[in-house]
């Protein structure tokens, strides 16, 4: 039988909820739910966005419960749906071992649970768990570890918003409390002293006596004081007994808080003696920090960005600067020491950290700590490991192009900055497949920047597939083929293929070419920042424009090839006798018209001196200066999504990649990173499956990705960094369906659902069937 644990849990506050009324604030108050049982309610605090309650509640838990707590508007509780502000679940062995015992402090998000009301900010926990046995931690102790209690007594509703802001800002940092972090030593006692916040009492919450005239109290932030009414003074320092040994002398305490250093860049770290740390009394037992200091110095320098503190009783203490907590253990015993409770602690403060620059991590995955401190992710889907982050592009090998091992880097570095992250809420588009250029010129340009970053949802008229990825995928496929059309002569063909697109300096003949140029500058801003691709690839010259580079006599080769042969003869021979002049012809709807390249050219003439000169002119006016007012169009929508400054730390080839992604299929990586559902890789229906790949045509194979994954394009890493509905998914194959039946694909999971056919010849066909008319989603 599971054993049951009791943990004792703090709810301290909450921040920035959402107001639903313009008028009135809420009356916020929290319900505590134990598996669904054990239900704890606080008290509601009157009108305001960031409570306080500081309430402690016991529960019973297993190590596998899950705590949910609910935050509700009082004045509306009892209207159906209307005073919900949100949710939070926490699964109590993430944070805490309730097995050793240990405390940990937990700060999420509020989350909402089935509707569509909208929901924002933070609530913050404590979780307290005693020790099951005698060989307790070291946290556990309970004279030099936090009270598990509330911090406070009595909080008023007119001080709750400060102080619950006072909290979520302690918690925000990263270092979440735990039964392993000892509070630092104190340093002089406040001028004025806290405010008064309890009641006075001549004895501790522990039941030791204090002297005659004594009092200790908790201010607001949950720190224990000391009031002597003998002398109207304050102190953070416990007042000694008579008969007690004397404590160790303030300004000796201020001197050694003010000696703190940093390890040095070689990682040691200065040596701490006696004389310089003050040895103190062992009022609370636990070494000297003389002995300690001995110890440690066999044990050579502290790793890079750790340090060692004492506490007033004299025991040594480390802080992790780089992960922002502390610890009773010593990081150069780490290797040769069990995971301890205080991990969980550690994770918390790093998740929260990468967690406000990169997002939440997918549905399924976990960080960890190794016993060294090394952070490690574990995929429960697949039941794997990896040091990769998910919410990253994958480690590359060696052998990879140095121009993606490039390329990855860059990336990380854009993706992690804040004008790239997604806002709150949903971006709703709803487009008809038959006018999809019209229908999305009108809504994209409708929606304010704002709207355009929060998660996009694609509805195709007529159509009640939902968008977890894979609609907008195929929104953005189908909309690059129509935005891009030359027959809509916004968009040319370049001169050495049909593939390869330029700007038409005739567009003109549209009366709103500009308008359309902009939207397509927003949509191409739209499918980076939501990470879809386009298919479609422009010009070098294109890309070099949006990275304000310099365009060259080469990037005229792919605009016109016959005007770039042209100007390179006139660079390698004399062309002093030719009679050319700084002008050029250029050719507007079968009328020839002479331009000058610069202020009186037709009078100047072409020489060896200054050929080069005309070369670079005529080279920036028919790659650059012709289409000039649509670009700054297009460059106005692209840069009110992506920002100048970050899309320039990427070159030509690299915004190439990121714009449409790889064309190019590789079976054998396809192959490796492809899971399976109720198939093995050995399965006869899976081996069919390959074989039919392997007989494809590459337009085909683009064919059956588009259909499988709703694009046609893929990530500069491969399949490994195929996307889905909530971050990184593989290609799935899974077992589902009649053998009558069509394969069926789910384009937001990037799986396709393949019956078991009885042969070969079945499964060809119904996927070849299903591949080539399939048009549209439908919900199931």
């Amino acid at each position: 039988m599971m054993m049951v644990f009791c943990v004792c849990i703090v709810v301290l506050a909450a921040d920035n909820l959402y107001r639903r009324e313009l008028f009135r604030q809420p009356d916020p108050f929290v319900v505590l739910t134990v598996d669904g049982s054990q239900t704890k309610t606080t008290k509601a605090l009157k009108r305001t966005l960031s409570p306080y309650w500081n309430e402690s509640f016991s529960v019973k838990v297993k190590p596998t419960s899950v705590i949910t707590a609910q935050v509700f508007d009082q004045r509306k509780f009892k209207k159906r749906g209307q005073g919900f502000l949100g949710v939070i679940n926490v699964q109590i062995s993430q944070h805490v071992n309730v097995q050793t015992g240990g405390e940990a402090m937990v700060t999420q998000d509020l989350k909402n649970s089935n509707n569509s009301d909208p929901v924002q900010g933070r609530l913050v926990m404590q979780f307290s768990v005693e020790a099951q046995d005698a060989n307790r931690q070291p946290g556990a102790n309970r004279n030099n570890a936090p009270q598990a209690g509330p911090v406070s007594r009595n909080p008023t509703a007119s001080s709750s918003a400060s102080a619950g802001a006072a909290v979520i800002a302690g918690a925000a940092t990263g270092a979440a409390a735990s039964s392993v972090s000892p509070p630092p030593p104190p340093g002089a006692p406040p001028a004025g002293g806290p405010p008064s916040r309890a009641s006075a009492q001549n004895t501790t919450e522990s039941g030791d006596s204090m002297p005659q005239g004594w009092e200790q109290r908790i201010d607001h932030l949950g720190r224990v004081y000391y009031v002597d009414h003998n002398s109207r003074t304050t102190t953070w320092r416990r007042p000694q007994v008579a008969g007690a040994a004397p404590a160790e002398p303030a300004e000796s305490e201020r001197r050694r808080h003010m000696n703190r250093t940093l390890p040095d860049a070689g990682g040691a770290a200065t040596p701490r003696t006696g004389a310089s740390a003050g040895p103190p009394s062992a009022a609370g037992g636990g070494g000297t920090p003389s002995a300690s200091s001995g110890a440690g110095a066999s044990l050579g320098p502290l790793p890079s960005g750790w340090e060692q503190r004492f506490t007033p009783e004299g025991r040594p203490y480390f802080v992790n600067h780089i992960a922002h907590t502390t610890t009773w253990d010593d990081p150069r015993l780490r290797g040769n020491q069990a995971p301890s409770s205080n991990r969980a602690a550690a994770v918390a403060g790093i998740a929260g950290q990468t967690a406000s620059r990169l997002g939440p991590l997918p549905s399924g995955w976990e960080m960890r700590l190794t016993a060294q401190g090394r952070v490690y992710f574990v995929d429960h889907n697949t039941k794997t490991t990896t040091w990769d982050d998910p919410r990253l592009p994958s480690n590359l090998d060696q052998s990879v192009p140095q121009y993606k091992r490039d390329f990855r880097r860059k990336y990380i570095y854009f993706r992690s900055q804040a004008a790239m992250r997604p806002v709150p809420g949903q971006c709703h588009i709803k487009v008809s497949r038959t006018s999809i250029f019209e229908h999305s010129y009108n809504e994209v340009m409708r929606l304010s920047v704002s709207e355009l970053k929060k998660r996009l949802m694609i509805k195709f008229d007529g159509e009640d597939g939902l968008d977890y990825g894979g609609v907008s995928r195929e929104y953005f496929f189908l909309l690059s083929h129509e935005m891009f059309n030359p027959e809509y002569c916004l968009f040319e063909y370049s001169a050495h293929d049909t593939y390869t697109l330029q700007i038409n300096p005739h567009s003109g003949v549209n009366p709103e070419h500009l308008n359309y140029f902009r939207f397509i500058g927003r949509t191409m801003g739209l499918a980076i920042f939501h990470r879809r691709f386009l298919d479609a690839f422009f010009t070098s010259s294109f890309y070099k424009m949006i990275l304000k580079k310099p365009v060259t006599l080469e990037d005229m080769q792919s605009v016109d090839a016959d005007i770039y042969r042209s100007l390179k003869w006139t660079l390698e021979n004399d062309i002093s006798d030719m009679g050319f002049t700084f002008t050029v012809d250029d050719d507007r709807f079968g009328e020839r018209v002479e331009v000058e390249l610069k202020p009186g050219g037709k009078d100047i003439d072409v020489t060896e001196e200054n050929k080069k000169e005309f070369v670079h002119l005529s080279v920036q006016y028919r790659v650059c200066d012709r289409i000039k007012e649509q670009f700054e169009a297009f460059q106005a929508g692209f840069h009110e999504l992506i920002p100048e400054d970050l899309i320039q730390v990427f070159d030509e080839r690299e915004l190439e990649l990121l714009i449409g992604g790889l064309d190019e299929i590789d079976i054998e990586d396809w192959k490796k990173n492809t899971d399976y559902r109720g198939y093995t890789e050995s399965d006869q229906v899976v081996q069919w499956f390959w074989k039919f790949v392997n007989g494809m045509d590459s337009e085909h194979r683009t064919r059956l990705l588009q259909f499988t994954t709703g694009t046609s394009r893929l990530p500069v890493n491969g399949f490994k960094d195929l996307q889905g509905s909530d971050g990184p998914r593989r290609f799935t194959i899974e077992k589902s369906g009649d053998i009558l039946a069509l394969p069926k694909s789910h384009t937001c999971f990037n799986r396709i659902d393949l019956p078991p056919y009885p042969d070969y010849d079945t499964l060809a066909s119904k996927l070849s069937f299903a591949i080539e008319n399939t048009v549209g989603f439908a919900q199931e």
